[in-house]
């Protein structure tokens, strides 16, 4: 067992592709702030804030954004997609591109802009073409504003082909929104590299974190060309002169965090980020990468029929299945009742481990499928 990850003896934690358990050194940062703050109030304020831009030094590492000034530090996913789609001045006859495949926040944030903006929304069947960069690439014109796409999909735990997309992007001058949150934590990620314009990520995932805070990466050359939605003290240039009469936007990304932030969930991730950079990407991706071959190997030995590509690019952190002869509800409730927490996704079982996951844990939830009646 992982030192930093004392789970119950009884838990198999198999869904990282979901909510995440924190680190002991996590628990260990938020508890003493908890009491700092009981025992000194805002005494040490000034070292939260030290804290906070921490925080964005390690998101700016953990994507190899230019600048800390990129990364805005918002609520979740949903928010920093909702900035992008009311921030942008949409024209007649644009068009967004996304998937029917994709989850909910990255589909429905598009979908309203048809009654406000009249924009056409166009869902590729990531499943029709030869390759799904295929089908998404197909459904993109001259007329295409923006296409956004997740870089692994929660469901089938299909990565990506980014670099591709954000070519694809470029050559026709659309923007790149990538939701990033099945990625961050378990597989490098360079946003200088794919092109993305936009980046969004909560941190309850994969980077180990806590519900409630999320990186939203804008690309500096485009800050100016969204239109802002939420005002408030924190998001002006001169956000300590509360005495000021004229105000602008922060230079920085900063503009798109309207007020105070969530200084508990701020300690908390950069704890949790503190981990991830001492253990190394690569390495983790390795590790990852290392257990979820192994679970489809097993998987495939017990004549379940997988849904997520075998193929290493293919693949992140997800391993989605399905039993030829049983509903994946009941095998659900078998596994849950097991103690081995995953999910049902995508009318099948998905096990998402990470680094640490023991050995022994996947091998006592492959025994609870093995067993299971045909």
């Amino acid at each position: 067992m992982h030192p930093e990850f004392p789970l119950a003896d009884d838990i198999v934690h198999l869904n990282h592709a979901g909510v995440a358990p924190w680190p002991r050194r996590t628990i260990e940062t938020i508890t003493r702030f908890a009491q700092e703050n009981m025992r000194y109030g805002t005494r040490y304020y000034a070292r939260w804030l030290e804290t906070e831009a921490h925080l964005r030094e390690q998101l700016r590492w953990l994507i190899n954004a230019p600048s800390a000034e990129d990364i805005a530090l918002l609520k979740n996913t949903s928010e920093g997609l909702s900035m992008v789609a009311y921030g942008i001045d949409w024209r007649q006859g644009d068009n967004v591109v996304t998937a029917r495949q994709e989850f909910p926040s990255n589909r429905i944030v598009w979908e309203s802009l048809r009654d406000r903006f009249g924009i056409e929304v166009r869902l590729a069947d990531l499943s029709a073409g030869d390759t799904p960069e295929d089908s998404l690439l197909a459904c993109m014109d001259e007329h295409t504003r923006l296409l956004s796409i997740s870089s692994v999909q929660y469901a089938s735990g299909v990565r990506m082909d980014l670099f591709r997309i954000g070519e694809a992007c470029r050559a026709c001058d659309a923007l790149f929104c990538v939701d990033a949150i099945q990625s961050l934590g378990a597989v490098p990620f360079d946003v200088q590299a794919c092109g993305a314009d936009f980046v969004v990520a909560d941190g309850h995932k994969w980077m180990l974190g806590p519900e409630g805070v999320a990186l939203f990466y804008c690309k500096a050359g485009r800050r100016d060309g969204l239109r802002l939605s939420q005002f408030g003290w924190h998001m002006v240039q001169h956000h300590n002169n509360y005495d000021r009469m004229d105000w602008a936007p922060a230079d920085s990304a900063r503009r798109f965090e309207c007020g105070s932030q969530n200084n508990m969930g701020i300690h908390a991730l950069s704890a949790s980020l503190d981990l991830i950079r001492e253990t190394g990407i690569d390495v983790i991706y390795t590790e990852v990468s290392n257990r979820v071959a192994y679970v489809q190997d097993c998987v495939a030995a017990l004549g379940l029929a997988a849904v997520t590509p075998r193929a290493s690019g293919r693949r992140a952190g997800i391993v989605t299945f399905r039993h030829p002869h049983r509903d994946s509800r009941e095998l659900y409730k078998s596994l849950q009742t097991a103690g081995v927490l995953c999910a049902q996704r995508g009318s099948g079982i998905r096990f998402s481990p990470h680094f640490y996951t023991p050995w022994e844990g996947l091998d006592r939830a492959l025994r609870v499928l093995a067993r299971t009646p045909s």
